[in-house]
């Protein structure tokens, strides 16, 4: 028995302090903040949040009240004539104007509703559904653009069975983790969480390889940056599912390691942003000095695992949506450790799906974006993988395969 108070406290001090060794996550590798010839702020900003709620007037019903969803105004302006108001979360912003509702009627009718958009300007084509999960595009004959393309007008077939209306087909939090979570019982595939979002949604993560993590080449797969951008995020799931079947037949997964982030900004999306997390940020640019939390822990994540495991990042891949497919590359005077992997690729590409065009937009690395971060950090080739707002959805699923394959055959090629 100890009897000296100081030597019994001192024991008691040093146990306490091993108890939360243990517990508290290791910190590995080194997080290194860049400097960027054009800079970007990304201190938190303030946003407004859209009130969620039910709208009823004059025997039309509205509702913002589901995750993905943007309705922040419903009006009557005539007998026949209703108006959906659709506001950002702050501004500025890219002109992205993503909304999302349900709509019903009490009785049978036909109607127009005018989506309003204020200062910016109409982008997404309307997508109707039954259900929430099985979308069509809108008849174009049914779609009335405003001379200054600040609003679109819609006619809507009606009844007490709910519509479903979105700019794009609805990829919420829910259903990215339903996606992930059918992979569990893959042997390829780990599934976990790196942290939290701002509002404590799972920043989402899967570890695809055969065997240990040690001493294999790494790529890298971040998706959903911009709330909006569901038709790069499509493409990514068809990579993805391409490279965890083949990739376990052919040796790729033996040895590689694949590491895929597929929803950076889980509460802009659930929160039906058009372009920001809740810090009121781009989060493609702040891959810099990590202002805001999705950003520093995944980008923590990507350097403590690799650095752990000994993992050689050679790759990284962000898949986004703009107004049509292009691929964002490296300059050639861009030093990377696999210098002709772009060229390789997209050549198979191209000729993969017989198109004439690959059209790559090379760029020497001079904004914060992950592509420019990934070659800064890693010394790897950063790709921003584009796909266009109305690029068919078939082409987009055959797409991400073709991309799938092109990639296994260089790797496996590589010495």
């Amino acid at each position: 028995m100890i009897k000296t108070p100081i030597i019994r406290y001192l024991l008691v001090f040093l146990f306490i302090l091993s108890i939360l060794a243990c517990s508290t996550p290791r910190q590995l590798g080194k997080l290194k903040t860049h400097q960027y010839t054009s800079p970007v702020d990304t201190e938190t900003k303030i946003i407004d949040y859209q009130e969620s709620g039910t709208y009823l007037i004059d025997g039309v019903g509205a509702t913002n009240n589901f995750p993905g969803a943007r309705l922040n105004k419903f009006d009557r302006i005539n007998d026949s004539l209703y108006e959906a108001t659709i506001t950002p979360e702050n501004a500025p912003i890219n002109p992205s104007p993503w909304y999302a509702f349900k709509i019903w009627a009490k009785e049978e009718r036909t109607l127009d509703l005018r989506l309003k958009y204020g200062d910016f300007w109409h982008r997404y084509d309307p997508k109707f559904s039954n259900d929430g999960e099985h979308w069509s595009k809108l008849d174009s004959t049914s779609v009335t653009l405003a001379a200054d393309s600040t609003s679109a007008t819609i006619r809507l077939d009606l009844s007490k069975d709910t519509l479903w209306i979105a700019a794009q087909e609805i990829q919420d939090s829910k259903r990215v983790g339903e996606w992930v979570n059918s992979f569990k019982n893959n042997a390829l595939v780990t599934i976990g969480n790196v942290g939290e979002s701002a509002m404590g949604r799972p920043l989402l993560h899967m570890n695809i390889t055969e065997g240990e993590n040690n001493h294999k080449p790494t790529i890298l797969v971040i998706s959903r940056q911009h709330p909006p951008e569901v038709t790069g995020f499509l493409a990514m799931k068809a990579f993805i599912e391409t490279l965890v079947n083949e990739g376990a037949e052919n040796g790729f997964f033996k040895r590689y390691r694949l590491m895929v982030y597929p929803l950076l900004n889980p509460d802009g999306v659930d929160l039906g942003h058009f372009r920001h997390n809740t810090g009121g940020v781009d989060l493609n640019r702040d891959w810099s000095v990590y202002n805001q939390p999705e950003i520093a822990q995944i980008a923590a994540h990507m350097v403590n695992e690799t650095k752990e495991h000994k993992n050689k990042v050679l790759l990284g891949l962000d898949f986004h949506s703009t107004f049509q497919d292009v691929y964002y590359t490296p300059h050639e005077s861009v030093k990377r450790k696999i210098p002709d992997f772009t060229k390789t690729w997209l050549k198979q590409i191209r000729v993969s799906l017989n198109i004439e065009d690959i059209n790559e937009s090379p760029g020497k690395g001079e904004r914060p974006t992950s592509s420019a971060w990934f070659n800064r950090q890693f010394g790897a080739t950063g790709i921003t993988y584009e796909i266009g707002d109305k690029t068919p959805r078939e082409f987009i699923e055959k797409k991400g395969q073709v991309s799938a394959y092109a990639l296994m055959d260089y790797f496996l090629k590589l010495n």
